[in-house]
């Protein structure tokens, strides 16, 4: 490794390490964002950098043991006002535009390529997926990175027809009143088959990954509307890109078996919908039985989502 940057101990011990990323301030003045890494145990010029969605932040060690099993060394970024990243004068998993996450994920991969990674990953869920998508077709002629994953991206409103014709008015609204608070319309009943105090495999803090997610501001809405509309044009990224996704979304909220098997956040045919627009080495997969977070699903599924990665892997990134 060849960065002076300092670590210190992370939350998850086990290997973990985080260090504090200090950013430019912005609306609410002081932020932050947080690199959280794991190394392989033997020494490796391969990395990935991994991006959560909204109303999370990392916590999946087993998805980090995977990387490095396979001998990459694993990274994954709290973005500004989620989790680690979170401080006391800030709205939760606030932004008002998209872009602003751009600072931490180049400096992140700045970091990892001075740490002496030849090869480099983004890697992003949900909102995550989101992100990385719009870096990735900005960035596209950049040597930061050489593939992108995306795990169930947030390309669209999951809304009826007619909500999704007033989100743009709500968008408009949100430039001039950004603070304006609405319920983010997220099931609780997602968190509920995730978490294992209630009937879920995992535990992460419930402070930063609530079942019911805090209210939203509309310029976060604006933030995500803008973002999403740059994707529904056809658009080119150079690197290789894999898209997966549940093969179903949940049609039945109160339906146990739905929830356990499909996304309960997302309507996949917009994902594949959305997929389609992307210009270049473009692989989309369905996964039969995945959740929305396709990492967090039971563990044949989730074996078999490791397994498309790293196919993929092998035969798309030289």
């Amino acid at each position: 490794m060849l960065s002076d940057i300092q670590y210190k101990e992370d939350i998850l011990k086990d290997g973990f390490e985080q260090h504090t990323i200090q950013l430019k301030d912005d609306y609410e003045k002081h932020v932050i964002s947080t690199l959280v890494r794991r190394l392989s145990a033997i020494t490796s010029e391969k990395a990935v950098l991994y991006i959560h969605g909204f109303n999370d932040y990392f916590f999946q060690k087993e998805m980090a043991h995977q990387f490095n099993d396979h001998h990459f060394n694993f990274y994954a970024l709290d973005l500004r006002r989620y989790g680690r990243s979170y401080l006391p004068h800030q709205k939760f998993n606030d932004i008002r535009n998209i872009k602003d996450y751009f600072e931490e994920i180049t400096k992140a991969l700045q970091i990892i390529h001075e740490e002496g990674n030849k090869q480099v990953i983004l890697f992003g869920h949900s909102t995550g997926g989101l992100i990385i998508s719009v870096y990735a077709k900005d960035h596209s002629e950049a040597k930061l990175f050489d593939g992108v994953i995306l795990n169930s991206p947030f390309f669209e409103f999951n809304k009826s027809w007619i909500v999704k014709k007033l989100i743009p008015l709500v968008a408009s609204i949100g430039k001039h009143f950004p603070k304006v608070k609405i319920s983010g319309g997220f099931t609780e009943e997602y968190g509920k088959y995730l978490n294992k105090a209630y009937q879920g495999e995992w535990n992460y803090d419930l402070k930063w990954k609530p079942n019911i997610a805090p209210k939203i501001n509309l310029g976060w809405i604006r933030a995500i509307y803008q973002a999403q509309e740059e994707l529904k044009r056809p658009f080119h990224i150079q690197q290789p890109v894999l898209v997966m996704h549940s093969e179903k979304s949940v049609t039945n909220m109160k339906d146990k078996e739905q929830l356990q098997t499909r996304d309960a956040i997302l309507n996949v045919k917009d994902i594949k919908q959305i997929s389609g627009n992307i210009k270049g080495d473009v692989e989309v997969t369905p996964i039969r039985g995945g959740l929305h977070d396709l990492i967090l699903s039971q563990k044949e599924v989730r074996d078999h989502v490791y397994d498309v990665m790293f196919k993929w892997i092998d035969t798309h990134i030289k």
